[in-house]
C-alpha cells in the first residue's frame, strides 16, 4: 500500500467529516499554524476541502485533522497538499517569502533566473534600497574561505603590501566575548556566536576605512553578516583543493582531522560543496592549490590592486 493509500485507507471522501477538535492546551502550536496555512491557502484558491483531498490523495478526514492542528502528517502527505493546492512545500509551510502579494511576486520574477542575472537583481536591490555604495568598500579587503586557504598566513602579507592595518575577525570575536570561539560555541551555542561575528564585524566596519580582514570560514553561513561584508568590502575567495584545506590545517599542528582522516576529508569536501556557492560571490577568487605562499601572496597583490584601481604599487 502505497503513502497516498495509507493516508486514506478506510475513510471515504464522499462526505464532510468534521474532526474531533481537542482543546486548545492539547494542540501543537506547529500543527495549529499549519493547519491554519493550509485552511488560507485554500480560501485564497476557492477551493473546497473535499476538492483538496481528492487531487491530494487523501481522506477528507485526514484534511480536516491536518486544517484543525492535529493531524501530523508526514512530509509526503504534506507534498501531495502542496500539490493539489499549487503552491510549494515552503509556501504550504509558511515560509516567510510567502506571507504577502509582494513578496510571491518577487519570488515568481526571480524564479528560474540564472545565477549572474540573480547577482544583478541583487546588487541592484542593494542600490536602490541602500543607496549609493560605501566609499570606503574598494579600501576594505576581505578574505574568505575556509580554513587552511591561507587567510591568516597571506591576510598580514597581504596588509603590509597595501600599508594598511590587519584584522583577524576571530581574534576580534573572541576579545568581544572574553572567551575563545570554541568557549563560545561550547557554552552559549551557535546562534550566540553568530552575533559575536556579526557585531566583530560592525565594529571593524566602523573602525577602519582601510583594512585586511580575515574572516572565519562560516560567516557564509549568516546571510545578514555575509551580505553587511559585501557591501562594504572588496571580498577576496582564497580557493584550494579539499586535500590542500587539510594538509594545512594539519601542518598548523591541529591533529584532531587525522583521527579519523577518510571521515573527516569526506566532511570537509561537503562543507567546501555547501560554502562554494557563497564563497563564489566573491569580488575576486585566487586559488592556492599546488602554488607556494610567495605565488599566491604575488597573485593576491594584485588582484586586489587592480580591483582598487591602484596600478603596480600604491599611490
Amino acid at each position: 500500500m502505497n503513502e497516498r493509500q495509507e493516508a486514506g485507507a478506510g475513510l471515504s471522501t464522499s462526505a464532510s467529516p468534521q474532526a474531533a477538535a481537542p482543546t486548545d492546551e492539547a494542540k501543537n502550536p506547529l500543527l495549529v499554524a499549519l493547519g491554519e496555512r493550509v485552511r488560507k491557502l485554500r480560501a485564497q484558491r476557492g477551493l473546497t476541502r473535499k476538492a483538496v483531498a481528492l487531487a491530494a490523495g487523501i481522506s477528507e478526514r485526514h484534511l480536516a485533522n491536518l486544517e484543525y492542528g492535529t493531524g501530523n502528517a508526514s512530509i509526503l502527505v504534506l507534498q501531495q497538499v502542496a500539490g493539489a493546492l499549487h503552491c510549494s512545500l515552503a509556501e504550504l509551510q509558511g515560509d516567510f517569502t510567502t506571507r504577502s502579494p509582494e513578496w510571491l511576486l518577487i519570488r515568481e520574477l526571480l524564479e528560474h533566473r540564472s545565477e549572474p542575472q540573480l547577482r544583478r537583481a541583487r546588487l541592484a536591490l542593494h542600490a536602490l534600497l541602500n543607496g549609493a555604495d560605501d566609499p570606503a568598500r574598494h579600501s576594505r579587503i576581505a578574505l574568505v574561505g575556509l580554513r587552511g586557504a591561507g587567510k591568516s598566513t597571506l591576510g598580514p602579507l597581504l596588509a603590509r603590501a597595501l600599508d594598511m592595518p590587519f584584522v583577524e575577525l576571530s581574534h576580534a570575536i573572541e576579545s568581544l566575548a572574553g572567551c575563545s570561539v570554541r568557549e563560545i560555541h561550547n557554552l552559549y551555542g551557535t546562534m550566540a556566536y553568530r552575533r559575536h561575528e556579526r557585531r566583530a564585524l560592525e565594529e571593524t566596519l566602523q573602525i577602519h576605512s582601510e583594512v585586511v580582514i580575515a574572516t572565519p570560514g562560516g560567516i557564509v553561513s549568516d546571510p545578514a553578516t555575509f551580505q553587511q561584508l559585501l557591501a562594504h568590502c572588496t571580498t577576496v575567495w582564497l580557493r584550494a583543493a579539499p586535500e590542500e584545506h587539510m594538509g594545512r590545517v594539519v601542518a598548523q599542528g591541529d591533529m584532531r582531522p587525522m583521527a579519523d582522516s577518510q571521515e573527516a576529508m569526506d566532511d570537509l569536501r561537503r562543507i567546501l560543496d555547501g560554502r562554494a556557492a557563497f564563497y563564489s560571490k566573491a569580488d575576486i577568487t585566487i586559488d592556492t592549490s599546488g602554488q607556494t605562499p610567495d605565488q599566491s601572496l604575488q597573485a593576491l597583490v594584485s588582484g586586489v590592486r587592480k580591483a582598487m584601481g591602484m596600478g603596480s604599487s600604491r599611490d
